[in-house]
């Protein structure tokens, strides 16, 4: 039988372009105002934080996928390093949560711009989001590269837009250039607790390592391109950031409902509304890819036999659909809570410990599996010892301090539910496995 391997064309710019696309996207327009309202004028620290945050787990993840380039990432890292299938399924199961409830978040950020221009209740209109997205997802969805760059190209344009607005409102108005942007009500506190919402317009970034087999001299390629567009993404969010806090102010912008139209409004008259259309299509194409990632790590928990089998049935259309209204419902329970900011600290808290499994694998291999072939190594090492990779713990260890302890009791019961899942459903083959005897 003839093997196939997928063509490596992509180069550096390539996959920089791609890097851009699928870290730029709703979170800022979503969770601006929130962030505005915990870190004040010093909101652009906040997401410098996130940005140096994503750089070490950047690191961590280009030298895995050199490792491993498969599908189900979390999962193939951890179990090669802790050799406890529990331990990944677990992992993964935080991922599968921390995707569904992210469209929710997503889902509310939407709400927001679209009360602001036609008016409605939050709740409903977030669950009639999820409900069109979920319907779509099951239909199916053939996305291509010209519709991503497309994508990219609307939900980018806003953003230069807020730039370009603030640059000339800044040359038109004194007080613009009198404000501290250093100044946070909460200090330094504020400004590292505002991370663990913010940091959701990063997140994303680690999907880049899935081209891994597809670009030219990927142990160069990969990396490179993974730092020059967290590089990209991170000033754009700054300027972002200080634009729009600079024309609106941290305390109109952490009331607005539609935070970024807002500030284009007061700027330039009735542009509030183009913004806010840009805004809408940037957040509900951000809900369907979400919920079409959720139903897809729900649909290969199944397939793999970790989960139920009826979560991996196709049906006519040729999609999950038993996954996508899984998903649907989870997003849509998720959307009840009400509250964008809670949403947005329960996704980051999971993503902070998937990223703390993914660093320590590292170290973890660098011993279990010496002689393992390495296209890409993480650089500053001490002898096998990856310092970068302990940075990446440090960092993400640390900011946990900054989540409230509902966030940790949330967290928790989500992790023993994903542990007690594996047990039900896997205990029949894990008796079989102790017995030598085949399920």
């Amino acid at each position: 039988m003839a093997k196939y391997k997928l063509k490596k064309g992509i180069g550096l710019l390539e996959a920089t372009l791609y890097g851009v696309g699928i870290i730029l996207g709703a979170g800022i327009y979503a969770l601006i105002g929130v962030g505005a309202g915990i870190a004040g004028n010093a909101l652009w620290m906040s997401f410098l934080v996130g940005a140096v945050i994503a750089a070490f787990t950047g690191f961590s993840y280009a030298e895995l996928s050199s490792m491993y380039p498969k599908e189900a990432a979390e999962y193939v890292y951890t179990k090669h390093a802790f050799r406890k299938e529990w331990l990944s399924f677990a992992i993964q199961w935080v991922m599968l949560f921390t995707v569904g409830i992210s469209a929710a978040t997503v889902a509310l950020g939407f709400a927001g711009y679209w009360s602001f221009l036609f008016g409605g209740k939050i709740i409903v209109i977030s669950f009639a989001l999820i409900s069109v997205m979920s319907l779509i997802n099951y239909f199916g969805i053939k996305e291509s590269a010209k519709y991503n760059d497309i994508s990219t190209f609307i939900e980018a344009s806003g953003l230069l837009a807020i730039i370009i607005l603030g640059a000339y409102y800044m040359g038109k108005n004194e007080l613009f250039s009198s404000i501290n942007f250093l100044e946070s009500p909460n200090g330094a506190f504020g400004i590292f607790t505002a991370t663990t919402i913010v940091y959701f317009a990063f997140i994303g970034f680690e999907n880049l390592v899935n081209i891994s087999e597809e670009a030219k001299n990927a142990h160069k390629t990969i990396p490179k391109a993974l730092l020059i567009s967290l590089a990209i993404s991170t000033v754009i969010y700054i300027l972002v950031s200080i634009s729009a806090v600079g024309i609106l102010g941290s305390g109109a912008l952490a009331a607005s409902k539609a935070p970024i139209a807002e500030a284009a409004e007061k700027v330039i008259p009735k542009s509030s509304y183009v913004m806010s259309l840009i805004a809408l299509f940037a957040t509900s194409n951000t809900v369907l890819i979400l919920l079409i990632v959720a139903s897809r790590l729900l649909y290969g928990l199944s397939s793999n036999r970790m989960l139920p089998q009826f979560f991996s049935r196709i049906g006519k259309r040729g999609t999950p659909f038993i996954s996508i209204f899984t998903i649907a419902l989870l997003a849509g329970l998720s959307i009840l809570a009400g509250n964008i900011k809670k949403l947005a600290h329960l996704v980051d808290l999971g993503i902070f410990a998937v990223y703390i499994s993914i660093n320590l694998s590292v170290i973890i291999l660098r011993y279990r599996e010496p002689k393992a072939k390495r296209f890409f190594r993480i650089p500053f090492n001490i002898g096998r010892f990856p310092v970068m990779a302990l940075c990446g713990i440090l960092l993400n260890l640390g900011m946990l301090y900054f989540f409230d302890m509902t966030d940790f009791a949330y967290g928790i019961i989500l992790v023993f539910a994903g542990i007690a899942a594996y047990l039900l459903f896997n205990i029949k083959r894990l008796r079989a496995s102790k017995s030598g005897k085949t399920p």
